[in-house]
């Protein structure tokens, strides 16, 4: 992983063969996976600030203690970047935001297992170090300017790219975090349902989860500035991708959007090759400018399918994207959220009644408004939160019907508590933390490190 060497890959000579990439992903029921990934903020103790990599308080101290509960370390240039075990990673976002890319696992109990041994695991190493860790979706006190860059290659590259884009690319980069579940499709028809619901739906995960509502220490008027910022962040791979929705829709429409995304790089013999901005067509012609020549690979183009950044993300697995990171109890109702939604038949079929009329302008009022309003959006003469209160309804059936139980017998369902919290306070975990920064915190965001930490 340290070193890919693309010399032995055979090089890709026609568009069928990314398609088949795809289409590789269709996998029967008894193979389908749940794979969950989230983000968080790292903090120094004594005085809140994010650690730098480099340090015996700094990341990669961090990683490199890691290493005792049996993970290995991935290096770059001879920096611990990375670690990988038992098929999970633990990687680093752009300013060190510590990101669990979990096992793909069969249920939701082990997801959440894992996801519990992993920050217990966290806190053991960030306890000597004098660390914390935070669960939101924007960091809520520092600046761009005081968040650390972590030496990555493609970050440099992104670095330089993003500006001219979109005026949040670097704040996408630097001061959000996420938490996303990856789900299988059995087919390319059961896809294209599975990608039509849970794009329509995103922004009700977005509302439920909504949770960063502080930039610099102060309100800033979102109660998901995190989705927010995917607004103008670069629209050439991003939002909320309308061709899904139309006649013809499945793998090779995907590839001919993705093969229109532009590239950011070509790691190759250990380095990353810059092509930000340039044509994976003209790759795939053997015309691209900084590798004159060469034909990309499956590496390649694995790497590119990670560049692009809608609602929903197809590689071979569809990747949930829409909410805030936040709390262990939250990230293990996102799973629970969606797997209800479309691992069960039944439940497939009746999420897709529920949006299926739904309008190209309604799907776009919803992904507009959330950010703001989250819960309270109007919406065909009710509100978001009407909409979320279905979908749990039929979420919580679908993990009825799947009958995945644990060791006392309780099934799936249990993991949609916080979130049926949520829809009937008609509170958002953001307006939670508002109501606590304009009343017991007097106005101060410090706080929230140390109320809110793992």
């Amino acid at each position: 992983m340290s070193n890919p060497n693309h010399a032995g890959d055979p090089p890709i000579t026609h568009r069928d063969q990314l398609v088949d990439v795809l289409a590789s992903g269709g996998k029967p029921r008894g193979d389908w996976r749940i794979g969950t990934e989230h983000e968080k903020f790292g903090f120094r103790l004594d005085d809140l600030r994010p650690p730098s990599f480099e340090g015996e308080r700094g990341i990669e101290a961090l990683l490199q203690g890691l290493t005792r509960f049996g993970w290995d370390a991935v290096a770059e240039h001879g920096r611990t970047i990375a670690l990988l075990k038992d098929g999970a990673s633990v990687t680093l976002e752009p300013a060190g935001q510590l990101e669990l890319s979990g096992a793909p696992l069969e249920n939701i109990h082990e997801t959440c297992r894992e996801v519990g041994s992993h920050l217990r695991e966290v806190k053991a190493v960030a306890d000597e170090l004098r660390l914390g860790f935070l669960g939101m979706g924007f960091q809520p006190k520092w600046r761009r300017e005081d968040m650390p860059w972590m030496p990555k290659g493609r970050y440099r590259i992104m670095r330089d790219y993003m500006p001219r884009v979109g005026a949040l690319g670097l704040d996408m980069m630097t001061r959000t975090c996420t938490v996303q579940v990856n789900l299988d499709y059995a087919s390319e028809a059961d896809m294209v349902k599975k990608f039509r619901v849970s794009l329509a739906l995103q922004p009700v995960a977005t509302a439920l989860f909504a949770d960063s509502p502080f930039t610099e220490g102060r309100p800033n008027g979102y109660l998901s500035y995190r989705s927010h910022i995917w607004t103008d962040t670069d629209a050439d791979r991003t939002g909320m991708l309308d061709f899904v929705f139309e006649d013809g829709f499945g793998f090779e429409r995907y590839v001919d959007y993705l093969l229109d995304v532009p590239m950011y790089f070509s790691y190759r013999d250990g380095e990353y090759v810059d092509a930000a901005g340039k044509s994976f067509r003209d790759f795939l012609a053997g015309k691209l400018d900084v590798l004159p020549g060469t034909l990309p690979t499956l590496r390649d183009w694995n790497d590119h399918m990670t560049t692009a950044f809608p609602e929903v993300r197809l590689k071979k697995y569809l990747e949930m994207r829409g909410a805030d990171g936040g709390p262990w109890n939250r990230l293990c109702a996102l799973p629970a959220f969606w797997v209800g939604l479309l691992y069960d038949d039944a439940a497939l079929d009746a999420a897709w009644d529920l949006v299926r009329d739904f309008t190209l302008a309604e799907r776009h009022a919803l992904r507009d408004g959330v950010p703001r309003h989250a819960l309270k959006l109007p919406f065909r003469g009710g509100t978001v939160r009407d909409l979320a209160h279905e979908a749990l309804k039929i979420a919580a059936a679908g993990l009825a019907r799947r009958a995945r139980h644990n060791d006392k017998g309780v099934d799936e369902r249990d993991f949609l508590s916080p979130l049926v919290e949520v829809v009937e306070a008609d509170e958002t975990p953001a307006e939670r933390k508002l109501a606590l920064f304009h009343g017991p915190w007097q106005g101060d965001i410090d706080p929230v490190f140390r109320e809110f930490a793992y």
